[in-house]
């Protein structure tokens, strides 16, 4: 019976561990954010993301992967381009609403904005890293 018992048992501890690793997550959320300003003010915006924004989203759980301004052409006095990184979707959704509503982010943007409003348009993408990529 004990010996039955075993047989039977062997192909669920086979299987098991394959439901496990099914169930993991697949690697790091990236989101690329690409933020258009008002005329004049993309020097307002780096101030307040190099003064403010950054400080917080790390105390939100959101990694910064980089910032990037177009070298040249329309955008290049008008955009900023930055990734982040989060464990999930998740994380992701947590980080931003502890953001939004962080009193010392709304003061940061309430200062920032007292000469005219930053930002014009966002746009977001979420991006998943191929296979060969050396983020994962």
């Amino acid at each position: 019976m004990i010996r039955q018992s075993l047989l039977l048992a062997i192909p669920l501890l086979l299987v098991a561990p394959l439901v496990v690793l099914a169930e993991e997550p697949a690697g790091k959320l990236y989101e690329l954010r690409i933020y258009k300003t008002h005329p004049g003010r993309l020097d307002a915006l780096n101030k307040r993301f190099r003064e403010h924004t950054n400080r917080l989203f790390v105390k939100h759980g959101m990694e910064l992967v980089g910032y990037w301004t177009p070298a040249e052409g329309d955008d290049a006095a008008d955009t900023l381009i930055y990734i982040l990184a989060y464990p999930n979707r998740e994380a992701r959704e947590a980080a931003w609403k502890g953001f939004l509503n962080d009193p010392d982010w709304k003061k940061a943007r309430d200062a920032s904005e007292q000469d005219g409003k930053i930002v014009l348009k966002v746009e977001s993408k979420f991006l998943s890293p191929t296979d060969y990529s050396p983020l994962k």
